[in-house]
């Protein structure tokens, strides 16, 4: 046990004082003579010695009532094992305060951010004026490296708000330790304040300053029912104008109970296009399909919309896409137009299709293509061969179609093996059906409802087979009976290459005739156009590409928020045909934006607040204390949550288990009991 104020202790020679009152003030016995008895009714003997003992316990009663109040004026405590406040040296306290959507949840003092204020203010005031303070949010700002007076530090507690962006906590381990490293010597320490959400607990805790001593500092929500909108896609790449459209809408929900009739809505360029409900159940996630009509081209922005209390940052899910966009067509022939091509792509409105023979070709515009097709070319040139390669790697789709006779089989192969797409082997002329269609696969998928066991299936008469090494990765979209592929798809690059076994001419197959070769090719067209993202996250190092356009002059691309002032210019890369931008975070709200070249609007842009702080799931007192045994490092603790205040826990870290309230309540017994016994005495 040490003392606070040691010099109080002298004030125990006043214990003497009423030994000294008690010996002068002995109390001697006298003999009284009755004269008459009759009306004494009781008669209570007293000893001399029983008179003694009685007045030594009042006497003991005031020397422990002196001396407790000696002891609590000098501030007995037991020092606890590391101390976190040295008053020999400056404290440097890191704190970090989780300002991330999570903390919007109810506590007992109002939202868990409020309540974290709270303890952050505590934690501050335990410490002298002369020590310094840095708080750190989930931001990582600059003004975040400052090392500040509490004065200054409580005025910036009061500023912090909710943001976008989540840490997990090796992250913010790894923030504070550096700064701490850079703050120069003194006592560090640091502490985060977070409700310690599972998924901040993914990485394994970093090591760090083992002088630093880490406090774990665990906030408790007493409503942290969250139903949000997880994701959403189209079913098609491609959406055209005057048709309909199906968006898929997966809901989750992050509560104990279950919902019903929840109201979902869908807007498209600020118009409601579809409503309908939502029934989930706890814990469970759910899909809807919502069907609207684009009515108009252009870019569309469009938004689903749900109303949930008291998580809100998740109940919208804001989308962009454009609507008929024509897909590129280049027709590259050898012998002659193919009039199947051309009755299937020339007249609809879906396409821009041109046509040029093989020694036509304006290899400089191939970038500006969505899809190439090699129309019976009896043989591929190296030059051809190198800007198709540089094609379909940059994105493009390729779509080769072999020649009916003089076939330079040497040239097509090296094209094929420069792609990685296998080869072709020698004309068979055996007539062969086409005896499977690979249902599973997006070419075919909605063509079919079912198919019939006694379905007629284009005939092959001539076909060159299809060779494909086993560890490439490609689909079989239609196979022959005798096993042989017909139409083979391969990824290669950014883009895609379609092989087919035999040329669109009535001499080889039955399938330029025959139902399946419209969806066929149709939707190989439409898989041409990559869509972009429907979205982006806030805060996430997600890459923005943009092909076939390159600013003008000194010109670069820029973001614009749709409504408002805001913009910014995100980093630029160029990389082979096209442009990579990169936000690096400066979306900061969710909403829609529009990315901009010399003040033409180039694509529309949708950004929502990351998802990772919509699951409410929470690290227990034992699962976070595991966690922290199972790193290995000593330095850390974790201030559990008891029935004691906030800032008496942190007092006891810092100046030991303090005393001198038992001895007041000693003194105060004391006292009590010596009024007691004097009572008796008389």
């Amino acid at each position: 046990m040490e003392f606070v104020n040691p010099g109080f202790l002298y004030g125990l020679l006043a214990v003497a004082v009423p030994v000294i009152i008690h010996l002068f003030n002995f109390r001697r016995f006298k003999k009284v003579y009755f004269t008459n008895v009759a009306f004494i009714k009781e008669l209570k003997q007293e000893t001399q010695k029983q008179s003694r003992f009685k007045h030594l316990l009042v006497l003991l009663m005031r020397m422990l009532a002196i001396a407790a109040i000696v002891m609590a004026f000098a501030r007995p405590f037991i020092p606890a094992e590391n101390n976190l406040i040295n008053p020999d040296s400056q404290n440097l306290v890191s704190i970090y305060l989780d300002n991330s959507f999570s903390m919007e949840a109810e506590s007992e003092q109002g939202t868990m951010l409020d309540a974290a204020r709270s303890k952050a203010a505590e934690i501050a005031s335990v410490y002298g004026n002369a020590d310094r303070f840095q708080l750190l949010t989930n931001e990582f700002g600059s003004s975040s490296q400052r090392f500040i007076n509490r004065e200054e530090f409580l005025d910036a507690l009061d500023e912090v708000a909710i943001a976008p962006s989540s840490r997990s906590l090796d992250e913010i381990m790894q923030r504070q330790d550096q700064l701490l490293k850079l703050a120069g010597k003194g006592n560090k320490t640091a502490y985060i304040v977070s409700d310690f959400q599972q998924n901040m607990l993914k990485n394994k805790i970093p090591e760090t300053d083992s002088l630093t001593r880490f406090l774990l500092v665990q906030m408790e929500a007493v409503n942290a029912d969250n139903l949000y909108i997880d994701s959403c896609w189209f079913d098609a790449p491609v959406q055209q104008v005057r048709q309909s459209s199906m968006l898929h809408v997966r809901f989750k929900n992050g509560s104990g109970g279950d919902y019903e009739r929840v109201p979902v809505s869908l807007t498209l360029n600020g118009i409601q296009k579809a409503v309908t409900s939502l029934d989930i159940g706890a814990g469970g996630e759910k899909e809807i399909e919502l069907t609207f009509t684009n009515a108009e081209p252009g870019l569309q922005y469009g938004q689903v919309s749900i109303s949930d209390y008291p998580i809100t940052f998740d109940d919208q899910l804001y989308f962009t896409f454009p609507v008929s966009q024509k897909v590129k067509i280049y027709c590259i022939y050898g012998d002659g137009a193919n009039r199947y091509l051309n009755a299937l792509f020339a007249a609809d409105t879906a396409f821009n299709y041109q046509v040029v023979p093989e020694q036509s070709v304006d290899y400089a515009s191939l970038s500006g293509k969505n899809l190439i097709l090699l129309n019976e070319l009896q043989s591929i040139s190296s030059g051809m061969r190198q800007e198709l390669v540089r094609f379909v790697e940059n994105g493009g789709s390729l779509v080769v179609l072999p020649a009916r006779e003089s076939i330079d089989l040497n040239s097509y192969n090296s094209l094929l093996r420069a792609l990685s797409a296998g080869a072709y082997k020698s004309l068979d002329t055996m007539n062969a059906g086409i005896n499977h269609i690979n249902l599973e696969h997006s070419i075919y998928s909605g063509v079919f409802d079912e198919i019939p066991e006694n379905i007629n299936l284009p005939e092959v008469f001539n076909h060159y087979p299809i060779q494909v090494a086993s560890q490439q990765i490609h689909d079989k979209l239609l196979e022959l009976e005798n096993g042989d592929i017909f139409l083979n798809v391969q990824p290669f690059g950014e883009g895609k290459v379609y092989l087919f076994a035999a040329p669109v001419n009535a001499d080889f197959s039955t399938f330029p005739r025959h139902a399946l070769f419209v969806p066929t090719l149709y939707n190989i067209a439409i898989s041409s156009i990559t869509p972009p993202p429907l979205y982006y996250t806030n805060g996430r190092d997600e890459m923005i590409r943009i092909t076939h356009i390159e600013p003008v002059g000194d010109e670069v691309f820029y973001v614009r928020q749709k409504e408002g002032a805001y913009e910014f210019i995100p980093e630029q890369r160029k990389v082979n045909s096209g442009i990579e931008l990169y936000p690096h975070g400066q979306a900061e709200q969710a909403g829609f934006y529009e990315l901009l070249n010399n003040n033409e609007i180039i694509r529309g842009l949708a950004f929502n607040y990351d998802r990772l702080e919509s699951d409410m799931r929470f690290a227990d007192a034992d699962a976070l204390e595991k966690f922290v045994v199972e790193s290995g490092l000593s330095h850390i603790q974790i201030l559990k949550n008891d029935n004691r205040p906030f800032v008496q826990t942190l007092t006891d870290l810092s100046q030991g288990k303090q005393l001198w309230k038992w001895f007041v309540l000693a003194a105060l017994l004391f006292l009590l009991l010596e009024s007691t016994l004097l009572r008796l005495l008389k």
